[in-house]
């Protein structure tokens, strides 16, 4: 893998042959890393409760929710069943998956106002903790990986 390759890359819009490109490549161990933990939080060995295809559809919600609709539609793509999930219009069809879509759009777009009660919600639905925490990871990585690529939007004097 090269860091022009990876998700964060792709999705600035970094062309090859610019200043940017160039800033990129000087600093592609920091890419390559990042799509490592993309990887990791996407797919990781050990899911718990959240199977690929919902974490997918979880990502692209929090993207949609921060107006990264081409990211959002990457995430999306392997979404499978859970694709309808990705809506931040759709709350969930159970008590379980409604708390934890209530907890993944707080964190995602009103961080400030999350609250412990945040986690009890999750924790009286029935998600453990160690589930809790694969929750705020993927939230997280998905923070880190928007922040990213803005930045980069920004050395290319291109707003989102």
């Amino acid at each position: 893998m090269n860091a022009s390759d990876t998700t964060v890359v792709s999705m600035a819009g970094v062309a090859p042959g610019t200043p940017v490109a160039a800033a990129v490549e000087g600093r592609a161990k920091i890419f390559e890393m990042t799509q490592a933990a993309e990887d990791a939080v996407l797919r990781p060995r050990e899911a718990g409760a959240w199977p690929h295809t919902l974490r997918a559809a979880l990502a692209a919600r929090i993207a949609t929710r921060n107006g990264e609709h081409d990211l959002a539609r990457r995430f999306v793509a392997n979404a499978g069943v859970h694709a309808e999930l990705s809506d931040p219009k759709v709350s969930g069809t159970d008590a379980p998956m409604r708390a934890v879509l209530a907890f993944m759009d707080r964190v995602a777009a009103d961080t400030r106002n999350a609250t412990a009660q945040d986690v009890s919600t999750l924790q009286a639905a029935g998600v453990s903790d160690a589930d809790i925490v694969r929750l705020a990871e993927l939230n997280a990585f998905l923070a880190y990986q928007i922040r990213v690529i803005a930045g980069l939007r920004l050395m290319k004097g291109v707003s989102a």
